[in-house]
């Protein structure tokens, strides 16, 4: 089954420990999707974004929609891009 490398910009809502965010993404990921790699990448006055890579399957209809309502749901992302 073919696979779709997905590169999100996930913005928290504070300056924070991103590993800890990312434990929390991991959690509530559907569970066709896997991250695959992350990088921090710094904003301004100590923020930064957390950039995630995720891996989706290609055939699964509504997918992204999908990853993105369900990342909106975490109280510590302020916006994904």
């Amino acid at each position: 089954m073919a696979q779709v490398l997905i590169s999100l910009k996930i913005y928290p809502t504070d300056i924070m420990d991103l590993n800890k965010l990312k434990q929390k993404i991991e959690k509530q990921l559907p569970k066709y999707a896997i991250i695959h790699k992350t990088a921090e990448e710094p904003i301004a006055y100590g923020l930064s974004a957390l950039i995630a890579q995720i891996l989706i399957p290609e055939n699964q209809e509504g997918a992204l929609d999908q990853l993105e309502q369900t990342l909106q749901k975490i109280p510590e992302i302020s916006q994904i891009q």
